[in-house]
């Protein structure tokens, strides 16, 4: 079980604020991702999967050509915990690098 606690309505939407792109979607923190190219897409991907490793935080995420969608959540603590929003900032981060 993570120690983390799942953060209130009103931390997320304090949270959304500094996230351009993210939004609630059934329960989930979520954003669509669109790249020039697949090879784009899965460029990031490969970088976000390091990231991730390393936060021991990994997205549900799907990828269709040069498109990715992606939901965060925290399934130890049953929600949206700050493991989830530094993810999507680092995601945030590396779209645009």
């Amino acid at each position: 079980m993570s120690n983390l606690p799942v953060l209130s309505t009103s931390e997320l939407d304090m949270a959304l604020l500094e996230l351009k792109g993210w939004s609630i979607e059934r329960g989930k923190l979520h954003r669509q991702f669109q790249f020039p190219s697949f090879v784009k897409a899965f460029g990031f991907m490969t970088s976000v999967a390091l990231v991730a490793e390393t936060m021991g935080h990994h997205p549900e995420w799907c990828n269709v050509y040069n498109q990715l969608s992606v939901d965060l959540i925290t399934h130890d603590a049953g929600g949206i915990t700050m493991n989830d929003i530094h993810l999507a900032h680092k995601m945030n981060e590396l779209a645009q690098s």
